[in-house]
């Protein structure tokens, strides 16, 4: 009568063990992917992506090297999306600080995302739900990333698995959809213009800017134009 009773205890237990060993195998992915995409010749796929060819939806993306596209698109990305990505390691500590102030403060938050952090959730996280979760893992993954992939594959990898508009996925696409033009040739204007859509490339139109879009593209290019501190690491 007891060996029934131990096998139901040991029933919990090996589940557990089962579970652990499932999210050791989650956490190793992560880890030797980036190394995999450490190479130029790798040419990775977001998870939207893969979300779209899991639900047969199309998509176009055509891989450009960082060195084909034009250097006003590359840092106007950077001064619209995260200005300190040549100083930080993954995570902009001090932006992260105040967003956890105005938190605690009951105020609201603005975002903190570094360039890095964008790419770490692209290539092997989630968007929605449990955005609280997935930062948890985001942080130190983006830690991690930083300190074995120089800051220009990363930024080739963000332009090129960065969404610009349903189904638009990679600088290449993107110039060619919205301006019929290849990335190495985008005009001043119009890098930042595809620069300050990337927060919301469903609702702004870079080919089409509104008002406010205009504006805010003009104060990037005037950050742009003050930059060369800022992006010593991508030239």
């Amino acid at each position: 009568m007891a060996r029934p009773k131990r096998r139901a205890r040991s029933g919990p237990r090996r589940w557990l063990r089962r579970s652990v060993k499932v999210l050791v195998a989650l956490a190793l992915i992560p880890i030797v992917l980036t190394f995999l995409y450490i190479p130029s010749f790798v040419h990775p796929v977001s998870t939207l992506m893969l979300k779209d060819l899991a639900t047969f939806t199309s998509y176009k993306r055509q891989w450009v090297p960082i060195g084909d596209v034009a250097p006003a698109l590359v840092h106007a990305v950077v001064m619209s999306e995260d200005g300190q990505f040549c100083f930080h390691h993954g995570v902009d500590l001090g932006e992260l600080r105040g967003v956890i102030d105005d938190a605690l403060a009951g105020e609201a938050t603005r975002g903190a995302s570094t360039i890095t952090m964008q790419t770490t959730r692209n290539l092997f996280l989630w968007q929605r739900p449990f955005a609280g979760l997935r930062k948890l893992i985001e942080l130190p993954l983006s830690v991690y990333i930083d300190a074995v992939m120089p800051k220009r594959r990363i930024m080739e990898i963000y332009l090129n698995i960065a969404e610009w508009g349903p189904g638009i996925y990679g600088i290449e696409a993107a110039a060619e959809y919205h301006f019929g033009v290849s990335a190495k040739n985008l005009t001043r204007r119009q890098a930042t213009l595809l620069a300050v859509t990337l927060p919301n490339p469903y609702e702004r139109n870079p080919a089409k800017p509104g008002r406010g879009l205009k504006r805010l593209a003009a104060l990037i290019d005037r950050r742009v134009s003050r930059s060369a501190a800022y992006v010593g690491c991508l030239d």
